[in-house]
């Protein structure tokens, strides 16, 4: 409830820090490029046409989903072992200390769900191509959106329990940053298939599974990965990375 009433109090600033990546990379890509004629100003144009909205927009979603997973707990948990030591009142509570750690997944969750509803208008009406999307299966976009939550929450535990509170900055360019970019954000997994070896190495990046997901539910018609093995690979990172988060978790408030 405490955090649930700061967030309500912050809701302006968490909007503005979901919506403001998405929405310059949809309008630079999306709006300005396909508006550039001349392939000598923009040599992008034509990669970044008029299919690019209907590829970024499961692409984008998972994105603010990770970035805001990962924000929702990492980054309080630098202050809370650091400068404040507000972690020592939580961890008083009439609870095991896992169950602490475990509120800050689900709370991160909930975040991260809001992110990706934010995210979805924007990538909707900006391109300037209109976007070929619909939902084939509310079920499986359902278990994707909460499976691809925890699992961001999980990874934002892990990250915020095992990195210093100074060093947090450095891996949001260390790790962040490049699970991003190799994610299938802004390609299909299938795209890569010129490229065998990245192809098979990305399988190890959780966000992989969460844009193909999203990719499968919303975008069916482009190539996607198998829907039960995005399911079962969701499901295995979330159980390995609230584990590792559990772990450090309790490793930190006792040491």
């Amino acid at each position: 409830m405490r955090d649930l009433h700061v967030l309500r109090r912050e809701i302006f600033p968490f909007a503005i820090r979901v919506c403001m990546n998405p929405l310059l990379f949809l309008f630079v890509f999306t709006y300005i490029m396909p508006h550039m004629n001349n392939a000598s100003i923009s040599p992008v144009a034509g990669v970044a046409g008029s299919g690019f909205g209907t590829v970024l927009l499961p692409g984008l979603m998972a994105v603010a989903i990770m970035f805001s997973g990962i924000a929702a707990v990492a980054l309080p948990l630098a202050q809370e072992f650091g400068i404040t030591r507000e972690i020592d009142d939580r961890v008083m509570c009439p609870l095991p200390t896992a169950a602490v750690a475990i509120e800050k997944i689900c709370f991160s969750a909930i975040q991260s769900i809001i992110a990706a509803v934010i995210v979805f208008p924007l990538a909707y009406y900006i391109p300037s191509t209109h976007v070929q999307a619909h939902v084939s299966s509310w079920p499986f976009l359902i278990a994707v959106m909460v499976l691809s939550s925890l699992t961001a929450g999980a990874l934002g535990l892990t990250i915020g329990t095992s990195v210093k509170p100074q060093q947090i900055g450095l891996i949001f360019g260390v790790v962040v940053m490049p699970i991003t970019f190799l994610g299938c954000v802004y390609y299909p997994w299938a795209a890569l298939t010129h490229i065998r070896w990245l192809q098979y190495a990305v399988l190890v990046n959780p966000i992989v599974y969460m844009s193909e997901g999203l990719r499968a539910s919303l975008t069916p018609e482009l190539k996607h990965m198998n829907e039960i093995g995005i399911l079962v690979m969701l499901t295995f990172f979330l159980v390995l990375l609230t584990r590792l988060g559990i772990l450090g978790f309790r490793r930190r408030v006792i040491g």
